[in-house]
């Protein structure tokens, strides 16, 4: 079976509960895709370590912390866009985003993100974690 790839912009999920950032959230998100099917990737910006622990952690301390192997997890280096990064990545291996965020500023190099679907949003209803994929309703 073909693996459904699915890129996580994991700055923007770890504050989907609007209470600072928290890995947690982001270890749900995971292991929901994962349950649904999909194959996360989980993409960071160089200060995710910071807003979580006051400290740099690098891909393989998050990748162990969200209990995924460090392949499927990526901090940016210092200096690096992000969102560079997970749109090239999502293009590269045809895969939808896990975000709230809408890239507008990408849409002239990346069209994508304004077909419908391709940016999934997701978010915490009554402390229920909901994501807009056709595998399952808002």
């Amino acid at each position: 079976m073909k693996k459904r790839w699915i890129v996580l912009d994991g700055s923007n999920i770890m504050h989907w509960k609007g209470n600072g950032a928290d890995l947690a959230t982001v270890r749900e998100v995971t292991r929901r895709l994962g349950e649904m099917g999909y194959v996360p990737c989980v993409v960071f910006d160089a200060n995710a370590g910071y807003k979580l622990n006051n400290r740099y952690q690098d891909d393989a301390e998050l990748a162990k912390r969200l209990g995924l192997p460090s392949a499927r997890v990526l901090v940016v280096a210092k200096g690096t866009i992000a969102d560079e990064i997970i749109l090239s990545a999502a293009r590269d291996q045809n895969a939808r985003i896990v975000t709230n965020d809408r890239f507008r500023d990408w849409a002239d190099q990346h069209p994508e993100v304004e077909e419908e679907g391709h940016l999934v949003r997701g978010g915490y209803r009554s402390g229920r974690l909901w994501l807009n994929l056709p595998d399952e309703a808002p």
